[in-house]
């Protein structure tokens, strides 16, 4: 085991201190009974009593951080789950400190508020403890609200960004209960708030939402009904929220300071010699539990430190928390210090080793090494295994030291490698979870040295979510420092990362920035492919016209590559306007231009569209041979978008000749639209199998695939995909002997069509309600196929 080999190291550090376990639990500033258990493998130790050791003997720790990460976490992570199997409870809260000290009375009310109203607001100055009592506070609730135990950090006085909205937050939130994103409304902040509520009815969850700025922005974060709790933090008295009842922290008792201060430092010597010195020290840090352990941290690291040499390096310092903090800086070297400094540029949430590398431009290694020396200094805190942050105060001391010690020239590379690094890490993710076509590499600003390693689309899809925040704050900077480059790119490296995560608005609203930033930028390839994308962005939230519009502005610009791109675009834009040719000889140009810019796999994703139109166009041999192709060409993603595509073709087109291969197809197609985690095309899919099995008669199991395929829609909140299933679903109900519902379902698609644009879509109810009416009303089913053939003899 793992933690048998941690302890055997931890035995060995003992031998060379040369110290029994009380002696050496004294001067390591730990409890005798807990490092014994630490010694005999029964506890994995907290990696600050796995350093405390190693500084004691004056042996580096770092070498012994695998050996320690592996025997905290000795399970492997276990597979992505698919959407029918039950996820594990989320845990976000940070690691509970060692030393939490004081604070009984506090704590007590904290529980009891949360016993009584499951709502408690903790306030404070900055430091003073609050995150640490209400991360406290959730562990000990942890084992009764086993569904989830969430962690928000709102940002709400974060120097150099602005709060979280509550738009955003609750995204977050619902994401991390693993709610599907297709059942999160896309708009609308009192519907999400719903949507937040009512998962939360039915759990035992324990939140903590930290960092408030005020009580409008945690207002729509609070639960409603069920059992689960809230914990709220904020510098700030949250006196709007009458319902929250609040905890105040003030700063420490002396003799709680003094506590804190030797737990932490493990100096109880050499506090107790110098008393007037240590009080000096408890004076300096204000009795604030963060000054405290800042202090702590140096005393415990410096072994030949008195607590006189420490009382007046605090009081070399400027204030309370400064003083700590610049203390903690000065023991750093000159790289470790510089890179302390660049990290107050980070946008101020969590962030990992790679893009503190690029933004330092450093080597991996150092730059890891690095951050574990920060680590240990605690001017860096690490929530997570592979996470790193800074608490606010000690981000707000570097970004002052970075303006003040660091040259604008610095400042500004610095931040152009940081806005670098997100670019093409993101197109490194999007290459390996692809959309329609192969994504164009980045031209914003230098790849950096070395960058994420996504071994498949899960692993990018991960990185994607865990760093959606960090990409979207320097999509901002970009556009705040006027990195036009940046905006038109970043956002079109995310499409993959909407389609399964956050919908269409949102990426509406940055394909519209990215165009402005085109326009600026007067490069003619970057206006077609921005034109391009605000019109794919428009097509998906089906604003038809608005699409149209913006493709045939991308026409005007654009090499061969996007110009292929854009023919699939207008292709499929063509169809759901009512053409019927158009759209094939628009998929047959794509694959032609693909072909001459020597690129393969668009040319694939070409050829399954063209498979795809000609099933709609009635020539299903055709049809079926197109789709064949695509499927002999080899693909290490067995979820390829051209695959999927002709397999449903293929699956429909085949349907009445071979039923039993046309279903091996549709439930592979399905099968692998759930894995990949994309519902529209599993709801596309399901409608297609519903069609087939139509086909061959099977109309109960038709009916219930096209419900299916319907139920996942409803979760969707985009009802504009739906007029693209409903005649399909109509037609299944009249062959089942559903007229009624049949009616209903095409006097939807009737309503719907025009409204969006989907002129076929309308031609086709016209016709279905004329075939639904020719024996009860003839004369209306006459005016509803002439109808139908106007419009089509329009297109």
């Amino acid at each position: 085991m793992k933690q048998d080999d941690l302890a055997g190291r931890l035995r060995a550090l003992q031998e060379l201190s040369g110290l029994g376990v009380r002696a050496l639990a004294r001067d390591a500033g730990l409890s005798s009974s807990s490092l014994s258990r630490y010694l005999s493998g029964q506890t994995v130790p907290p990696w600050p009593a796995v350093v405390a050791l190693c500084r004691l003997v004056k042996r580096d720790p770092r070498p012994l951080r695998p050996l320690w990460e592996r025997s905290s976490n000795p399970l492997p992570a276990p597979p992505k789950a698919s959407r029918q199997v039950q996820p594990r409870p989320r845990n976000d809260l940070p690691r509970d400190v060692p030393d939490f000290t004081g604070r009984e009375e506090q704590l007590a009310a904290v529980l009891a508020a949360l016993d009584s109203d499951r709502l408690v607001a903790v306030d404070g100055m900055a430091g003073v403890g609050k995150t640490c009592l209400a991360v406290h506070a959730a562990h000990r609730l942890a084992t009764d609200y086993p569904d989830a135990q969430l962690y928000v950090d709102l940002h709400g006085f974060t120097e150099g960004r602005e709060p979280m909205d509550p738009d955003s937050v609750l995204r977050m939130l619902l994401g991390a209960l693993d709610v599907p994103s297709e059942r999160v409304p896309q708009e609308g902040l009192e519907q999400l708030a719903a949507c937040w509520r009512a998962e939360l009815a039915g759990r035992r969850a324990v939140v903590v939402l930290d960092n408030a700025a005020d009580a409008d922005q945690v207002r729509p974060l609070l639960p409603g009904a069920g059992p689960s709790v809230v914990l709220i933090t904020s510098r700030n008295r949250l006196l709007g929220l009458d319902e929250v009842p609040p905890v105040s922290l003030d700063v420490l008792s002396p003799q709680d300071s003094a506590d804190l201060l030797t737990r932490a430092s493990g100096a109880d010597a050499r506090l107790s010699r110098d008393p007037d010195s240590a009080a000096e020290v408890l004076r300096l840090c204000g009795h604030l539990p963060l000054a405290l352990r800042l202090a702590a941290a140096r005393l415990r690291h410096r072994p030949g430190w008195t607590i006189g040499i420490l009382a007046e390096r605090l009081a070399e310092g400027t204030g309370e928390f400064d003083a700590a903090f610049a203390m903690s800086v000065r023991q750093l070297d000159r790289s470790q210090a510089r890179l302390f400094r660049l990290l107050g540029l980070l946008p101020g949430g969590t962030f990992d080793e790679y893009v503190v590398a690029a933004l330092a431009d450093l080597p991996l290694g150092s730059a890891r090494a690095m951050l574990e020396d920060l680590l240990d200094a605690h001017l860096v805190q690490q929530p997570t295994a592979d996470r790193y942050r800074l608490h606010d105060l000690v981000h707000q001391h570097a970004r002052r030291a970075c303006a003040e010690q660091d040259s604008q020239t610095d400042r500004e590379r610095a931040l152009g490698r940081f806005l670098d690094y997100y670019v093409h890490a993101a197109a490194a993710a999007d290459a390996a979870m692809p959309v329609l076509s192969p994504g164009r590499s980045p031209s914003a600003g230098e790849r950096p040295a070395e960058l994420p390693q996504f071994a498949d689309k899960h692993k990018a899809l991960a990185w994607l979510v865990a760093e959606y925040e960090n990409m979207i704050a320097a999509f901002e900077t970009a556009a705040a420092v006027g990195a036009d480059i940046h905006v038109c790119e970043l956002p079109r490296f995310l499409r993959a990362y909407f389609a399964r995560r956050c919908g269409t608005t949102h990426l509406n609203y940055l394909f519209e920035r990215s165009l402005a930033a085109a326009q600026r930028l007067g490069d003619p390839l970057q206006l077609a492919e921005a034109h391009s994308d605000l019109g794919f962005a428009r097509y998906n939230a089906g604003r038809m016209a608005e699409a149209a519009a913006a493709y045939e502005a991308a026409e005007r610009q654009g090499d061969t590559r996007s110009s292929a791109e854009l023919a699939i675009r207008r292709g499929y834009l063509s169809w759901d306007a009512g053409h019927a040719e158009e759209p094939l000889e628009l998929f047959r140009l794509a694959a032609k231009l693909y072909e001459e810019a020597d690129c393969p796999t668009g040319a694939a994703h070409a050829t399954a569209s063209e498979a795809w139109s000609l099933l709609q166009l009635g020539h299903r041999d055709a049809a079926a041979q197109r789709a064949r192709e695509v499927l002999d060409i080899p693909h290490p993603d067995p979820a390829w978008p051209p695959t999927l595509t002709a397999r449903i073709t293929l699956g429909v087109a085949i349907a009445a000749e071979a039923p039993e291969e046309s279903t091996g197809h549709l439930h592979r197609a399905l099968a692998l639209a759930r894995e990949d985690g994309h519902m529209n095309n599993e709801a596309w899919t399901l409608n297609c199998l519903g069609v087939a099995l139509r086909q061959m008669g099977r109309y109960e199991e038709a009916l219930a695939s096209h419900r299916e395929a319907f139920a996942l829609l409803d979760e969707l909140f985009e009802d504009h995909w739906k007029v693209r299933f409903l005649n399909a679903y109509a037609e299944t109900c009249r062959l089942a002997g559903l007229p009624d519902e049949s009616l209903q379902l095409h006097r939807q698609a009737l309503e719907q069509a025009p409204k969006l644009g989907y002129r076929h879509e309308e031609a086709l109810a016209h016709q279905g309600i004329a075939t639904l009416l020719d024996d009860t009303d003839p004369t209306a089913a006459t005016e509803h196929r002439a109808t139908a053939e106007s419009i089509l003899g329009r297109l």
